[in-house]
């Protein structure tokens, strides 16, 4: 353990470990309200502990760290956010990159698709994460719209991921009609993750959520497609509903990082949405998605007993009370109070 492990203050403790022990309010002699850190068995951290130091003490992964992972071997790691909790909890887990989806539209703002999203949206979700990730790669979908009028208002679009959002990146959808963009974002400081095979923005022209890449013709263009963005300057690509022989092609073919979904195992990395993770779709999930955990029913079970104590009213119980100090705690006092 560094020195820097050994000596880290009560509020650095609570950083690492808030989403399984929670802070405690104490009141002090003064009255103040005042937090306090608490070690898993519930006693007060007065003297710092011993702790492994969390992935967000490591370096800030950045595009240079992907192609070095792919040069390696290593399998890149990647989520979907889009609030202050999740990214803190993706980011503090070591995922290398992390997404602000255009598909929060449908399981944040409860939308069929990912097309009514706003620019304005995502802005306001991907600042939220910014504050929250200290390591993670951060990349933002430019929603639909934001980037099909022209080359300029794209860029200006695109900056606001940068300037704004604090994103080291955007990601688009397209193929080698997007090469231009690509390329015009990436001379302009923006770097860019294309996205190919499914793209759910273009649902309607495709008919539907349908896998991609099932003919020659269509497998031949996605080769062209992954080459046009690579030779335009993107720093990865998504590899979204193919078929996985497709993919691991497609992989070996490019220098830049493959990230899929629902592409198979052979890409450089893989990238769920957060949601789909953790069952909190409220639908059945794809095929390529392995359920971590069952939040929606961790959630559920906790607001019934919630709910089932405050009406039996065994909440709050005296010990989760404030009291009066003893002084004015009778009655003659409580009447001048009145």
């Amino acid at each position: 353990m560094s020195a820097i492990g050994q000596h880290v203050h009560c509020r650095g403790a609570l950083a690492l470990f808030m989403v399984l022990t929670p802070p405690a309010y104490t009141e002090s002699d003064s009255g103040h309200i005042q937090l306090s850190c608490w070690s898993g068995t519930g006693e007060n951290m007065s003297t710092p502990p011993r702790l492994v130091l969390s992935a967000r003490t490591l370096p800030r992964i950045t595009a240079s760290t992907l192609l070095e992972n792919k040069r390696l071997g290593r399998p890149i790691t990647a989520l979907t956010a889009y609030d202050y909790p999740t990214a803190r909890l993706v980011d503090e887990a070591g995922i290398d990159l992390l997404l602000v989806g255009d598909s929060l539209a449908m399981t944040v703002l409860g939308y069929d698709t990912t097309l009514p999203v706003t620019l304005d949206e995502m802005l306001h979700h991907a600042r939220a994460v910014a504050r929250a990730a200290r390591r993670c790669l951060l990349v933002a979908d430019m929603p639909y719209g934001t980037y099909h009028v022209s080359l300029e208002q794209a860029t200006e679009n695109a900056l606001r991921f940068i300037k704004e959002a604090g994103m080291a990146a955007v990601k688009i959808e397209g193929g080698i009609e997007q090469a231009p963009l690509v390329k015009k974002l990436t001379r302009a400081e923006v770097p860019v993750v294309g996205h190919i095979g499914l793209t759910p923005q273009s649902l309607h022209r495709m008919g539907g959520y349908r896998v991609q890449g099932k003919t020659p013709e269509a497998i031949h263009q996605l080769l062209r497609d992954a080459e046009a963005l690579e030779a335009a300057g993107a720093i990865a690509i998504v590899l979204e509903g193919i078929p996985r022989e497709l993919a691991a092609r497609i992989t070996s073919a490019l220098t830049i990082p493959t990230i899929g979904i629902g592409a198979g195992p052979d890409c450089d990395g893989q990238i769920l949405v957060f949601h789909d993770l953790f069952n909190l779709t409220f639908s059945q999930h794809p095929r390529f998605v392995r359920p971590q955990a069952d939040a929606a029913t961790l959630f559920r079970d906790g607001l019934v007993r919630y709910r089932d104590e405050v009406v039996s009213r065994s909440f709050p119980s005296d010990a989760e009370s404030y009291h009066l100090p003893p002084e004015l705690n009778h009655e003659p006092a409580l009447t001048l109070i009145k």
